[in-house]
C-alpha cells in the first residue's frame, strides 16, 4: 500500500477531510488531507484549496491548502483492476415518476415558461460492503478522459464520482471552457450520428455561455461543434477559449456560468425556479462543481483554476450509494427515451460499485 492510501486510512480513522482526485489523463492522484475537521466556506475567489460547490447555495465549501498536507502519487497501473459489467434493472415506480416529470417539463416549455430544462432522479443502490480504495482504483482506470475524486468531508458525507465537463480552466489570465450536451451510449462503430433534439440542446449550452462570457473577457475563440466520448457515452462537445480582462473576474465568470445548461436550463432562473418546485428532492452536490481553486497542487503553481461540474457521481454512505442522473428537456423530449437515457448515465457508476 502507498504512501498515499497509508494516510488515507488514518485519515479515515480520525474522521478528518480529505479529496482524492485525478485529472483526465493524468498519472498523478492528488491527495489533500485536511488536519482539523472544521467545514471552510470560499469567502472571495483569492482563496487556494480544493472547493465544492452545491448545485443551489451561496456557500461553497472549501478545503483550504494552507489547513491541509498534500501527497502526490504515480499511478501504479496493476493495482487497478476491472469487473464485469453491472445488469441494468428498470424500477417500474422510478419510471413512472420520472416519465411524468419530463412530460411536466416539456408542457412548460410548450406553454413558452422556457426554452429548455434539465431535470434529474436519485437512485439508491444497496451495498453489503464496500472498500473505498478498491473503488476508486476502479472509477481510474474505467474513465481515464474523466475529472475522477472522492471528497469526504464528516459534516457534508462521502462523494465519489467521474465527470466528463470541465467547467472553466484558468491559468494566469487564460481561460478554457467547454459547451458539453446531448448524450448517446457508444457502439462498436466509431460513427455517432446525431438527432435534432441534441443538437438543438447542445446548441443552447454554447449560445448561454458565449453570451454570458463577452463582458468579463477578450479574444474569445470558438470551436466547431464534435463528437466526443466520455467512458461508455457519446457527447456533443464545443471548446471555448478567452482571456479574462483582470483576475477579480474569476468570480463573475463562475457565477455566470454556474450553473450551466448542461444542468440547469435556460433561461437559468426560470429553469431553476422549475427544478427546485418539481424535482421532489435536493440535488445537494450533485450538478454543483468542484476543483483546484488558484493552486495546481500537484506543482504548486499558483493563479491556476481547474473546475469540474459535479456529474456521474454519488454519494456513499454506510448500507447504500445514491446515484445522481439527469438529462437535458427540449420540448421534442420522449419521457421514456429521457429515462432511458438516464439508466445509461447510471452505468458509470454502477460499474464502480459492481
Amino acid at each position: 500500500m502507498t504512501d498515499l492510501f497509508l494516510k488515507l486510512i488514518t485519515q479515515r480513522e480520525q474522521n478528518l477531510p480529505f479529496v482524492l482526485y485525478v485529472k483526465p489523463h493524468s498519472e498523478r492522484i492528488v491527495g489533500l488531507f485536511q488536519q482539523n475537521d472544521h467545514l471552510y466556506f470560499l469567502e472571495d475567489f483569492k482563496a487556494k484549496g480544493f472547493v465544492f460547490a452545491p448545485f443551489d447555495g451561496s456557500l461553497i465549501p472549501i478545503i483550504p491548502q494552507n489547513q491541509s498536507e498534500v501527497y502526490v502519487e504515480k499511478i501504479q497501473a496493476t493495482d487497478y483492476i476491472l469487473s464485469g459489467n453491472p445488469t441494468a434493472v428498470t424500477d417500474e415506480v422510478a419510471k413512472a415518476d420520472f416519465e411524468k416529470l419530463v412530460q411536466k417539463g416539456v408542457d412548460a416549455i410548450a406553454a413558452g415558461q422556457f426554452g429548455k430544462v434539465v431535470l434529474s432522479r436519485k437512485e439508491i443502490v444497496p451495498l453489503s460492503q464496500w472498500d473505498l480504495e478498491v473503488m476508486f482504483k476502479k472509477m481510474i482506470a474505467l474513465y481515464p478522459s474523466a475529472f475522477r475524486y472522492c471528497f469526504f468531508h464528516p459534516k457534508i458525507g462521502l462523494w465519489m464520482g467521474a465527470t466528463p465537463e470541465q467547467l472553466l480552466k484558468v491559468n494566469q489570465k487564460e481561460l478554457q471552457t467547454v459547451a458539453l450536451a446531448g448524450t448517446q451510449t457508444a457502439s462498436e462503430s466509431q460513427k455517432v450520428v446525431w438527432h435534432d433534439k441534441e443538437i438543438e440542446e447542445q446548441h443552447f449550452v454554447s449560445e448561454f455561455i458565449i453570451a454570458g462570457l463577452e463582458q468579463e473577457v477578450s479574444a474569445m475563440t470558438v470551436s466547431s461543434p464534435y463528437s466526443a466520448k466520455a467512458g461508455h457515452l457519446w457527447h456533443i462537445k464545443t471548446d471555448i477559449t478567452a482571456t479574462l480582462k483582470s483576475q477579480k473576474a474569476l468570480g463573475k465568470v463562475i457565477a455566470i456560468l454556474h450553473p450551466t445548461p448542461a444542468v440547469c436550463g435556460l433561461p437559468k432562473d426560470k429553469a431553476k425556479a422549475f427544478i427546485l418546485e418539481h424535482e421532489g428532492y435536493d440535488r445537494e452536490y450533485y450538478s454543483g462543481f468542484l476543483g483546484e481553486l488558484n493552486i495546481d497542487l500537484a506543482t504548486f503553481r499558483t493563479n491556476v483554476s481547474d473546475l469540474y461540474v459535479n456529474l456521474r457521481c454519488m454519494k456513499v454512505r454506510p448500507h447504500a450509494a445514491e446515484l445522481f442522473v439527469g438529462c437535458g428537456i427540449t420540448q421534442s423530449s420522449i419521457p421514456a427515451d429521457e429515462f432511458a437515457e438516464t439508466v445509461h448515465k447510471s452505468m458509470t457508476m454502477k460499474k464502480v460499485l459492481n
